[in-house]
């Protein structure tokens, strides 16, 4: 009878070592997988949407905003501050537009990004003027100037908050926890501090930049509503049809005439 010879318990040991680090190594280049219940697109299928917003009427002069009633506000501006409700650049481009998709993403529930979506009050300014977030996502506060701002969304839907942030002080952090577009954001030291928050339960938005242009990316095939939205132009809507891996340009385009 043949007698088995033990093997050394080293071996074993480096055996098994070795197959716990080809599992691990195997799970790192594995997709990332959404939590349960989330919604998973596909990206064999999934589009793009994109296009640019325009103005095409008259143009007037922009508005100067006095910050005297904060010397160390007007100190940080030592030239003349115009108002920037209203971004046209030479060629029509127009930006601070919120772009998102209004309808046609019923039943699909999406995981909140862990990054967080940040506001600066920097200049006596909130920086960005508006701005997208996820319902769920984290809105990080922060203020970058030597005075004391004073934070204060006033939403009809999601709560309504109001904190002052001194300067040199640690950024704080809040939720939106149902969509709404848009929620306005005031100082409550520096009246002419305004901000926009487009808060929405995908992501499927964006804010044009200077060059009037927005790209929704990774967007699943279907029948859209997309609804743009300005602070002083007020709102527009288009129908999209977005076939699978197609990519779809729409362009909007405002005439109302800019206010002094």
């Amino acid at each position: 009878m043949t007698q088995s010879v033990p093997r050394p318990v080293g071996s074993a040991i480096f055996i098994a070592l070795c197959a716990v680090f080809l599992f691990a190594c195997s799970k790192q280049n594995l997709p990332t997988e959404p939590a349960p219940g989330f919604y998973k697109v596909d990206a064999k299928t999934a589009g793009t949407i994109s296009g640019k917003i325009i103005y095409s009427g008259k143009k007037t002069s922009h508005k100067i905003v006095s910050m005297d009633a904060d010397p160390q506000c007007a100190k940080l501006h030592p030239n003349a501050v115009a108002d920037e409700s209203i971004a046209v650049n030479p060629d029509g481009a127009l930006a601070n537009v919120f772009v998102y998709i209004k309808q046609g993403l019923e039943g699909k529930n999406f995981e909140p990004p862990s990054d967080p979506v940040v506001i600066d009050q920097n200049g006596c300014w909130f920086n960005p003027r508006v701005l997208g977030i996820q319902v769920g996502q984290t809105l990080k506060v922060k203020n970058s100037d030597p005075v004391t701002h004073n934070i204060h969304p006033m939403p009809e839907i999601n709560r309504e908050w109001n904190q002052s942030q001194a300067p040199d002080t640690e950024p704080f952090t809040r939720k939106f926890t149902q969509p709404e577009v848009m929620i306005k954001v005031k100082c409550n030291i520096h009246a002419w501090m305004h901000a926009w928050v487009g808060a929405v339960a995908h992501p499927y938005f964006a804010v044009t930049g200077a060059d009037g242009t927005f790209t929704l990316s990774d967007v699943p095939p279907g029948n859209y509503t997309l609804e743009i939205w300005h602070e002083e132009l007020g709102k527009q809507a288009q129908q999209v049809t977005l076939a699978p891996s197609a990519k779809v340009e729409q362009t909007f385009q405002f005439a109302s005439v800019l206010r002094k």
